[in-house]
C-alpha cells in the first residue's frame, strides 16, 4: 500500500533526473562533435597537402623537370631557407598593408551597412553604385592611385581596401536584415529602446554573418595588397615575386607564393579565433552541428 502511494510522488523527481541526464548527454555529444570537427578541419587538409607534395616531388624527379619550369618541393624548401631573412622582411611589409586595408574596410564597411539597413532611400541610392563598382577591375584603378598618391604605403592600402570592403558591407547588411521583425516588436513591447534592441538583439543575431564577411574580406585584402605591389611596389612579397620572375628564379617565386599562402591562412585563422571568442556558446554549437549534418 505504501509503495503504491509513494510511487506517484517519485515520478516528478525521476522525470527531472531523466531530463538532466538527457541534457548532459546532448552537451557531451556537442562537445564531441565540436572536437571531432576541429580535428578533421586540421587533419584532412594536412593529409591532402602531404599527398600532393609527395606526388609533386616524385613527378619532378621522375620526369627530370627543369628547375626554371617547375622546381621540386625540396628545391622550394631550400630556397625558402636560403632567403628566409628576405621573406620575413617582405612579409612584414605586406602584412602591414593587409591589416591597414582590412581595418579601413571594416571602419567604412560596417557603418555603411548600418546606413543601408536603417535608411531605405540611402540604400536605394548607394547599393547599385556599390554593386557596379565591383565590376571595375582593381588592376585598372591601381595606376591611378600611383599617380595620385605616389609609390608609398597609401596606394597599396587603398587597393586592399577597395577589394576587401564589399564583403563586409554585404554580409553586415544581410545579417542585420535577417532578423525577424517579430523579435524586434517583442523587444519593444518589453520596454527595450532602439539602442538596447540593436545591441542586445539585432547585433548578436547578425554577428555570424558579419564574421563571415570579415573572413572573406581578410583574404581579399591579401589579394589587394599583392596587386598594389605588382603595379607599383618597392617592397613586399608581391614585389619579391616580380623580382623572382624577372630573374627566372622559379624556386624563389614559389617560396613567395608559399609565404603569401601561410600569411593568408594565419590571418584567416585569427579572424576565426575572434569569432569563437565573441559569439555566444550556443551559436558556436549550432554552427558545429550544422556543419556536421551537411
Amino acid at each position: 500500500m505504501t509503495e503504491i502511494l509513494d510511487s506517484p510522488a517519485s515520478l516528478p523527481s525521476k522525470h527531472a533526473a531523466n531530463i538532466g541526464n538527457l541534457e548532459a548527454g546532448i552537451r557531451q555529444r556537442r562537445r564531441e562533435l565540436a572536437r571531432r570537427d576541429r580535428t578533421t578541419a586540421i587533419v584532412y587538409p594536412m593529409g591532402m597537402m602531404v599527398v600532393l607534395i609527395a606526388v609533386w616531388e616524385a613527378a619532378a624527379r621522375l620526369f627530370s623537370l627543369p628547375p626554371y619550369l617547375l622546381p621540386a618541393p625540396s628545391a622550394i624548401a631550400l630556397s625558402m631557407d636560403a632567403n628566409s631573412a628576405v621573406l620575413i622582411k617582405e612579409s612584414v611589409v605586406t602584412t602591414l598593408e593587409i591589416i591597414l586595408g582590412f581595418a579601413l574596410s571594416v571602419a567604412v564597411g560596417v557603418p555603411l551597412a548600418l546606413a543601408i539597413y536603417l535608411w531605405r532611400p540611402f540604400a536605394r541610392a548607394v547599393y547599385p553604385v556599390l554593386v557596379s563598382s565591383q565590376a571595375v577591375p582593381k588592376v585598372a584603378v591601381a595606376p591611378l592611385f600611383l599617380v595620385w598618391f605616389g609609390f608609398g604605403l597609401l596606394p597599396k592600402v587603398l587597393i586592399a581596401f577597395l577589394i576587401a570592403f564589399f564583403p563586409v558591407v554585404i554580409n553586415t547588411a544581410m545579417g542585420l536584415a535577417a532578423l525577424e521583425r517579430e523579435k524586434i516588436y517583442l523587444a519593444r513591447s518589453m520596454g527595450l529602446g532602439p539602442f538596447a534592441t540593436f545591441f542586445k538583439i539585432q547585433l548578436p543575431n547578425a554577428l555570424p554573418s558579419i564574421f563571415a564577411g570579415l573572413k572573406i574580406s581578410i583574404t581579399f585584402a591579401v589579394v589587394g595588397a599583392v596587386v598594389g605591389e605588382f603595379v607599383g611596389g618597392q617592397g613586399g612579397l608581391g614585389y619579391l615575386l616580380l623580382l623572382a620572375n624577372g630573374n627566372m628564379d622559379t624556386a624563389l617565386l614559389f617560396a613567395g607564393i608559399v609565404a603569401l599562402t601561410v600569411l593568408g591562412i594565419v590571418l584567416f585563422a585569427l579572424i576565426g579565433l575572434v569569432e569563437r571568442l565573441m559569439l555566444p556558446p550556443h551559436a558556436a554549437e549550432h554552427a558545429s552541428l550544422a556543419r556536421e549534418t551537411m
